[in-house]
Order: C-alpha cells, then structure tokens, then sequence
C-alpha cells in the first residue's frame, strides 16, 4: 500500500487546513494570526476549510505541534475532506514525516507554500530559474522525509555477476541528481545576472535610479503605474509582481529618473529565495534612492514595515536615502470604526518616522509632495553657480536651460556664462554628455593623477580639454 501522499507541493484547487503555532516572540498578527497564511494559500489556489492554532512555548520536536492537537487535527481532516494541512511555521523534514503518518494527507508548511506561488507565477527564464534553484535548495535536505520511494535499488539480489552487495540508495542517487542539477541551474543564473548587474550599473552611471520596495500587496505596482503609466500588473492579491520594472518618471521640469517596480516582501520569506531573488532586487540594491510603500491601512502596518527593512538590510540595500510613503490612506476613513481605532493616523506616523508621505497610489493624493521629494534627491543641493560653456556646445547649453534655472547670460566670444540654480547630481548629470565646461571657474570633473604617480594634472581650458596644453605632461 502506497503511503506517500505527496505528488508534488501544489496545492491548486484543494481543499485545505491552516494550522499555527504562536510562540514567544512570535510575529503573528494577534486578531487574525492566520490571516496572511490564509491569503497565501487562497493566492495559491488552495480552498481553506478550517483552522487551527495553538500556544505553545516551544514546539514539539516530534510533530510541531503537542499531541492533543494532532488528535483534533486528524478528526478535523477527516471530516472536512480535507486534502491538504499547511503549517503558517517552518517544519522540519521528520516533522512532516511524522505528520503526513498520522493525518494521511499532505502536509506543507509556509515555505513550500510560498514556493509553489513563485513557480505559478514564474514567466520569464530568469524568475524560473530563480524559483527551481530555490526549490531545489529547500527540497535536498528532506528528500528522506518527503518521499516513499528512497530504498535500495542496484545490488543486493544475487541476479547476475557484479549485481551483488549492498548496493546503492534511491536517497544518495536522487542527492546526486539534485546537486548536479543545482550546479547546472545555479551556472545558467550566473549569466543572466552578470548581464543584469551590467545593465543595473550602465542605468545608474546614466541615470538617476530608483526603486519601489514595499510589503506584499501594499500597492507598489498601483504606485509605478501612476507614476509612469508603465503597465505594470497590479492586483489585490500577494506576490502579483515578482520580475522587475523599469520605466522613466519625469519629477519636473526635465528631470526625470529611471524608477524600478520589485518584488514584494514579506513576513518569514524563505531564506532560499532571498538568496535567488537577489538578482531580481538588483535595481533596488544599486538604486540612488528608494521608496518603501506601506499600507497604512494595514493592522499589521508596523510590523511590515519592520520586515521591509530587515529585508534590505539583507540583500545589501541599506546605504541609499529611503523615502517612506504612506498608501491606501484614502481607505481608513470608509473601514469600522474599531479596525480604525487601531491604525495610526498620518499624523501619528511621521511624529514616529520623520519625513513619511502621506499618499494614495490609487487618487494621487500626495504624489505632488513625492516628486518634490525625489527632484530634491536628483538635484542634490541646489545653489547658485555659475557655469563656463563653449558657445559651440548647443546640446550642453539646452539641457542646462531645460532643466536648471537660469538667472542671468553672459555672453563672450567663445563662451557663454550661465547663472544658474543647480544642485550637484545636475551638475554630475552633465559630465556623461562629454561636453566641456566649467563650474565657478573650476573643471568639476573628477582629477586624475598623472602616470607614475606624478602630480595631479590641473583644470583644463575649455577649449583643450583632454590635453595638457603646455604640452611638457606636467
């Protein structure tokens, strides 16, 4: 009799129960401790039939869960049909062993939930791979306890000649497979991200970049969208985006910025999927600036915004300026007056987080106050200075106007003089176009020293710029 009831992690269409344990210290929303596992697996397609939970001060090392629940658990799957348990916490591979024994169903536990959301939503190569090589990584260490199917397979039966002895384990020949096949994945992923830091880094050196980051579902894509009428998919369901965006948002004048739509965080992400999702934060790591979308009307708003943060922290994005921006404020007004009565005010968050934006991706409320943010941010201390440019270097000379303020013109034979309003990253935004110019009398371009460590070489004339003109290479 075959006692395996795994076919695989899906869980599209079955009928399912939610189970949680609350420990010490646990993150678990207080009023509705399963709400988020119950968004996951409703995402994943699962039907939710019934929920259990329990307090515990520390699992049971055997099946997770103490005894006396294991008892209700069985009754409950019994008689709700269902097909499928799914445990909000992290098990080990002898606990679903055990689990999958005693309840005679599948049992999956939230990072192989999270999983098999990313492998349904996995469209281009990049996020396929991205998903397997995870998969993989978390699959490998339980194959023992996930399949019936790891006994002896070669040797051991007296058939023939070089046929006898103990033989080899299904278990060692499937680790084998798996690991060759990681290396191979794993190599393939290579490439595409060495091409993806490639494009990160020329976008950055050319542009000013930056990224939308934020929990699950709290309206990132809403917000890429209004701001750039990019097309990006945004739905009222976790992990709608999951490949990055990239489209040009003008902040003014012409300004604009090359802003990125992410994937979205969130609570006890798997640590294998961090790891293999880093090329897809890639935009958000090397970013100029980033903003970090929350659903203020989130009960559990505090405590997403502490992941967000952990999260970048992670992945290596922790050093650019973080705008936090306020969404769905439009929604609190129309909920209860007792789910109110819990969610702070804007007021009550920009006293507790300085510099919050109060908007809604939805109406563009706020979004004014955003751009004026960011164009600070491209800018970059604005003040006023006086830019030397060939009259020759028309091109130089109409981004200059177009996007600084030009207080005063003063022309000679020829060069031009240009009082302006202009910050340094203007200023830095204007080196790239290879024109010569010069920056209250100085060349701002970055001095080089000379071949053999020899002095420095000074500022050249405009009209001889990458050549010293005494000619003696001093």
């Amino acid at each position: 009799m075959n006692t395996n009831h795994r076919e695989g992690i899906g869980v599209q269409t079955e009928a399912a129960i939610l189970v949680g344990v609350r420990l010490p210290g646990s993150r678990m929303d207080f009023h509705d401790p399963l709400g988020e596992l119950r968004a996951l697996a409703q995402t994943a397609g699962a039907s939710v039939v019934g929920e259990l939970m329990q307090n515990r001060d520390a699992p049971s090392g055997r099946t997770y869960i103490g005894k006396g629940k294991v008892e209700e658990l069985v009754a409950m799957t019994a008689e709700l049909a269902a097909r499928v348990v799914i445990f909000d916490n992290e098990l080990s591979p002898s606990q679903i062993q055990e689990l999958e024994k005693e309840l005679k169903v599948k049992v999956i536990d939230r990072s192989e939930l999270i999983l098999d959301i990313f492998a349904n939503r996995a469209t281009t190569r990049e996020a396929q791979l991205q998903v397997e090589i995870a998969q993989l990584e978390y699959t490998a260490p339980r194959l023992r306890a996930m399949w019936s199917h790891l006994g002896q397979v070669t040797g051991g039966a007296p058939v023939g000649v070089g046929t006898r002895g103990p033989g080899e384990q299904q278990l060692e020949i499937d680790r084998r497979i798996v690991s060759r096949k990681l290396v191979a994945l794993r190599r393939e992923l290579e490439e595409f991200q060495v091409r993806k830091s490639r494009e990160v880094e020329l976008r950055k050196s050319e542009h000013f970049t930056v990224g939308i980051v934020g929990y699950t579902n709290a309206g990132k894509s809403t917000l890429f969208n209004t701001l750039t009428a990019g097309g990006a998919f945004a739905a009222d369901k976790l992990f709608a985006t999951l490949m990055t965006r990239v489209e040009r948002w003008n902040v003014g004048g012409a300004n604009a910025v090359l802003l990125s739509d992410t994937v979205g965080f969130i609570r006890d992400l798997p640590h294998h999927l961090v790891a293999s999702f880093r090329a897809t934060l890639e935009d958000a790591i090397h970013a100029h600036a980033l903003l970090i979308v929350l659903d203020a009307s989130d009960r559990e708003a505090p405590q997403q915004l502490e992941t967000v943060r952990e999260v970048l922290d992670e992945v290596g994005a922790s050093t650019q300026p973080r705008l936090l921006l306020l969404n769905k404020m439009d929604r609190i007004a129309g909920l209860p007056f007792e789910e109110r009565e819990s969610l702070r005010t804007a007021e009550e968050w920009q006293a507790r987080e300085p510099g919050a934006i109060a908007i809604s991706a939805a109406t563009g409320a706020g979004l004014d106050e955003l751009r004026a943010r960011v164009l600070a941010l491209v800018t970059g201390g604005v003040r006023r200075r006086t830019l030397e440019v060939p009259i020759s270097s028309a091109r130089l000379i109409d981004t200059i106007e177009k996007r600084c303020e030009v207080i005063e013109r003063r022309y000679g034979e020829q060069t031009v003089e240009l009082v302006v309003e202009i910050g340094d990253r203007q200023i830095e935004a204007l080196l790239p176009m290879g024109e010569p110019f010069l920056v209250d009398g100085s060349d701002p371009r970055p001095k080089r020293a000379a071949w053999g460590g020899g002095p420095k070489r000074r500022a050249p004339h405009l009209t001889d710029v990458d050549e010293d003109p005494s000619g003696d290479g001093a």
